[in-house]
C-alpha cells in the first residue's frame, strides 16, 4: 500500500551520513520522515558474508570503470559508514564558502556530539606505531589522525569492524537512523527509488522499486542522498540530464612490506596516523586489512607467494586529490581514467611509503593495484544546486558526498554530517536559504 500523498513532511533517500544526518535532524524537530534504502537492515553480525552481500556485489557494490579500475560502495542502512575505518577529516570551509555554504558551526554541532578524538596509547598497534615512529624519524609529520570511535567501549581482544562492526566500538550511520526511528520516522529497505515525481517544477514524492513492483511515495519535501553514484542517477531519470559528469573519486594505491618481528593484532585499527601532504595532493596514513582483502591486493599483482602474511605486512595507504573527469553512465556504470597527473601524485605517495617502511625494517616491498573510494561531485554545489543544496524543481534537495563541488582528496563524513545538520536547518525553517 503506497503512503498517503500528505503523510510525510520529507522523504529521504538513502541513509549514509548525509540522509541518515537529515532524517535524525528533522525527526529532532518532530517532522515526519520516511527514509527509503535500496539496502537491507539486517543486524551487523561483521561477518565475510554479509560483507560481501553489503560491498562486494559486482555490478552493485563494485563498480569497474572502463580502465579497470574498483570503485567500491556499500549498499545497507548506514551505507559505507558500515566497513569505513572511522577516520575523521577536516571539514574544507573554505571550498564550501565560495560557493556561499557556510557550514562551521553544524559542523562544531557535530564535532561535539561524535565520539571524535585521536586513539588512546593502549588502542594503537605495535604496526601502527612502527610506521608512526618511522615517519616521525625521517622527518615525516606524521601524527595521530581523530577517530570516530567510543574508545570506552573497545576491548584488546574485539576485532576490527572490517565486515561490520557488531560492537558498536566505531560510530556509523546506522546510530543515526536508529535515532531518527526513535523519533517517529518511518523506514522502507530494499527500496530502489528510481525518479522523483515532479508536477509543475515542483518535487511532491518519489516512485521506488520494491518486492517486484513500483510503488511510490509523497511527502512536502524530498532529499536525495543516494551517494555520488546513486544521486545522479535518480535526477537523470527526473529529468536533470546535466548531473553524474566531472566528478572525482579518490584513487588510492598501498605500499607493503613484510616484517620478522612485529606481528598485526586481530584488534589492528587501520589509519590510525598519518599525514596530509596538501601541496603535493595527496595523504598517507598506515592502513591494515582484512585477511580476504589482502590476498586480494597481494593477487592483483602477482605476489602470490606473499597472500599468507598478512599478519607480518606493513602497509601504508597513498590517497591522491584526483582530478575532476568522466560520467556516471544512466545505469550507474562509473567511465573515468586516472588523469597521468594523478597517477603520478601516487606514484610519488608510493616512493615515500617505500622510504618510511624500509627504515623501519620491512622487506619484500611492493604496490598494490589501484582502487578508488568516496565517488563525488555529481550534482555539484553552484551548477546542479544552489547554496541551499536545492535542484532546479522546487522542494527538491541533496545531500551527500554527490554536492561536493571540488576534489579535496579526504574522507568526507564530517562535511557530510555538518552538510545534513545544515539541510535541516533549512528544511525546518531554522536557518534561511542562502
Amino acid at each position: 500500500m503506497e503512503p498517503a500523498r500528505r503523510e510525510y513532511d520529507a522523504i529521504v533517500v538513502g541513509t549514509g551520513p548525509g540522509g541518515a544526518t537529515v532524517a535524525r535532524e528533522l525527526t529532532r524537530r518532530k517532522r515526519r520522515v520516511l527514509m527509503l534504502e535500496w539496502g537491507s537492515a539486517e543486524p551487523i553480525k561483521g561477518t565475510p558474508w554479509q560483507a560481501f552481500k553489503w560491498f562486494g556485489i559486482p555490478g552493485k557494490d563494485i563498480l569497474i570503470t572502463d580502465r579497470l579500475l574498483g570503485v567500491v560502495r556499500a549498499v545497507c542502512t548506514g551505507g559505507s559508514t558500515i566497513f569505513y575505518y572511522g577516520t575523521c577529516f577536516p571539514t574544507p570551509f573554505e571550498m564550501l564558502e565560495k560557493y556561499g555554504v557556510h557550514i562551521r558551526d553544524e559542523v562544531a554541532e557535530a564535532r561535539g556530539e561524535l565520539p571524535v578524538a585521536p586513539l588512546k596509547d593502549e588502542m594503537v598497534s605495535p604496526m601502527a606505531r612502527r610506521i608512526m615512529d618511522s615517519a616521525v624519524s625521517l622527518g615525516y609529520d606524521w601524527r595521530l589522525l581523530d577517530k570516530y570511535m567510543y574508545q570506552d567501549r573497545w576491548q584488546p581482544d574485539f576485532p576490527f569492524g572490517y565486515y561490520g562492526d557488531p560492537h558498536r566500538v566505531r560510530w556509523d550511520a546506522r546510530m543515526f537512523v536508529e535515532e531518527a526511528l526513535e523519533n517517529g520516522a518511518a523506514i522502507i529497505n530494499h527500496a530502489r527509488v528510481t525518479r522523483v515525481l515532479v508536477e509543475n517544477n515542483k518535487a511532491v514524492g518519489v516512485e521506488y522499486a520494491s518486492g517486484g513492483a513500483t510503488h511510490r511515495a509523497y511527502a512536502a519535501d524530498v532529499v536525495i542522498s543516494a551517494g555520488g553514484l546513486g544521486s545522479p542517477v535518480i535526477l537523470r531519470n527526473s529529468g536533470m540530464r546535466r548531473a553524474g559528469y566531472d566528478f572525482f573519486f579518490d584513487p588510492l594505491i598501498t605500499v607493503c612490506g613484510e616484517v620478522k618481528d612485529v606481528r598485526a593484532r586481530v584488534s589492528e585499527i587501520p589509519m590510525t596516523a598519518g599525514l596530509h601532504l596538501e601541496e603535493e595532493g595527496y595523504m598517507m596514513t598506515d592502513m591494515s586489512v582484512p585477511l580476504l582483502l589482502d590476498m586480494l591486493f597481494t593477487a592483483q599483482v602477482f605476489r602470490f607467494h606473499r597472500m599468507f602474511s598478512q599478519r607480518k605486512m606493513l602497509r601504508i595507504m597513498i590517497k591522491a586529490q584526483d582530478t575532476l573527469g568522466g560520467r556516471i553512465t544512466d545505469r550507474g556504470g562509473v567511465r573515468k581514467r586516472l588523469a597521468e597527473q594523478d597517477r603520478q601524485k601516487l606514484l610519488r605517495g608510493a616512493a615515500r611509503a617505500r622510504e618510511i617502511l624500509q627504515h623501519a625494517g620491512a622487506k619484500g616491498i611492493f604496490n598494490s593495484w589501484y582502487l578508488a573510494s568516496h565517488p563525488g561531485g555529481t550534482v555539484k554545489i553552484g551548477d546542479i544546486l544552489d547554496a541551499g543544496l536545492k535542484t532546479e524543481y522546487d522542494h527538491l534537495y541533496v545531500c551527500d558526498c554527490s554536492v561536493i563541488p571540488e576534489a579535496w582528496g579526504l574522507p568526507p563524513t564530517l562535511t557530510l554530517i555538518g552538510l545534513g545538520k545544515y539541510l535541516a536547518k533549512i528544511l525546518s525553517g531554522e536557518k534561511k536559504a542562502p
